[in-house]
Formats: structure tokens, C-alpha cells, sequence
């Protein structure tokens, strides 16, 4: 085969792979930013009575009951992937969540103020409830309620139970299914039920 032909044929293929690359490339570019859109559209429309920075995005269909103050910081993402995420406040309560947070699934109920930091990722099937709704002793009567704080860089893995009272200090990871009615300190990976020190993160 002649040597010129075949680098010819080369550079064609070469070329039309790199169209086809790129026309790909810039046809995903396109639809990401018409997805991010719709979150951020969606998140207008369903975080309508709450406080929100910019570029907060939804996926899915929340629940949201803002009877008090629902105040979320930059680039929170709220989303819906395995379960319904829903945060509640009823009046004088506040849930505040901090810039670049992640929140997938969670259910987050504050009877009096539950605070939650900047770049914290919890995950589907945690439940984060800062009072006992009612009293153990009747049924009719209103329980203990505490504040909740969750520092910066925190990690709550899947399945968690966060009761009121806690603070969670920053850095710090909560083990899949963990109960946590005690504070943990900062840089902490804790466990278990009730969840317990498991190590330091270095």
C-alpha cells in the first residue's frame, strides 16, 4: 500500500474520530447545563419560603415544610435520589445549612434549631431530629428538645439517627447506622448504637 495513502487514511479517521469526540463532548457540556438549570429552577420553586444562596440545586421532589426559618447556604445540593428529602420547621425553630453542603434523602425536623456547617455530605435514610416530640411519661404533652450542631467537613454516613443535644465537631465521620446521642469531637470517625470512638482521622 502506498505509504501516502495510508497516512492519509490515518489523519481521515483520526479526524472524524475527533469530531464525533467532540460533537459528543460538547452535546453532554449542553445537557448538564440544562439539567443544572432545571435544579436550580426547581430548587426556586420548592424552596420558595426559605432563605437560599446561590446556585442551590434540587433533584427529585422534596418535602418542605418551612413553618419557621429554612436558611441554606452556596451551591447546597438537596436531592431526592433514594428517598424523599424533607425538612421541617415549625414556628421559632430554624434549620441552617452551610455553602457546598450535600444532602441526599435526609430527613431533617427541627422543634428548635438545627444547624448544619459548610462542605457536609450526609446521606440517604439519615434521620436528624433535635427534640422527642413529646414527653415519655405523656404522650399529649411536648417532649425535651435541644439544639443540634453540625460542624464543617463532617461525613454522616447512610442510615444514621443524630438526637438532639448533639454537636458534631468538624472533620469528623459517622458510621452507616449509627445512633448518636453524645457530642463527637473534632476529626473523629465514631460508630455503632449508641455510636461510640472508633479512631482519630489524621
Amino acid at each position: 500500500m502506498n505509504i501516502w495513502k495510508e497516512l492519509k487514511d490515518i489523519k481521515v479517521e483520526y479526524t472524524d474520530r475527533y469530531e464525533k469526540r467532540k460533537k459528543a463532548g460538547l452535546w453532554s457540556m449542553f445537557k448538564d447545563i440544562i439539567i443544572g438549570l432545571i435544579r436550580i429552577l426547581r430548587a426556586k420553586y420548592y424552596l420558595r419560603n426559605c432563605k437560599t444562596g446561590t446556585h442551590v440545586s434540587i433533584k427529585g421532589i422534596p418535602k418542605i415544610g418551612a413553618l419557621g426559618k429554612i436558611e441554606i447556604g452556596n451551591w447546597v445540593r438537596i436531592w431526592s435520589d433514594v428517598n424523599k428529602a424533607q425538612l421541617y420547621t415549625i414556628p421559632g425553630s430554624e434549620i441552617i445549612i452551610g455553602d457546598n453542603s450535600r444532602i441526599n434523602g435526609v430527613h431533617i425536623s427541627a422543634q428548635e434549631s438545627i444547624t448544619i456547617g459548610k462542605n457536609v455530605r450526609i446521606a440517604p435514610n439519615t434521620i436528624i431530629i433535635d427534640s422527642d416530640f413529646h414527653s415519655i411519661s405523656d404522650h399529649f404533652a411536648p417532649g425535651k428538645s435541644a439544639p443540634i450542631i453540625i460542624e464543617d467537613d463532617v461525613w454522616i454516613a447512610m442510615g444514621c439517627i443524630i438526637l438532639k443535644g448533639v454537636h458534631i465537631g468538624k472533620g469528623s465521620v459517622v458510621a452507616a447506622g449509627s445512633v448518636v446521642t453524645k457530642n463527637i469531637p473534632p476529626d473523629s470517625v465514631y460508630g455503632g448504637v449508641p455510636a461510640k470512638f472508633i479512631k482519630k482521622i489524621k
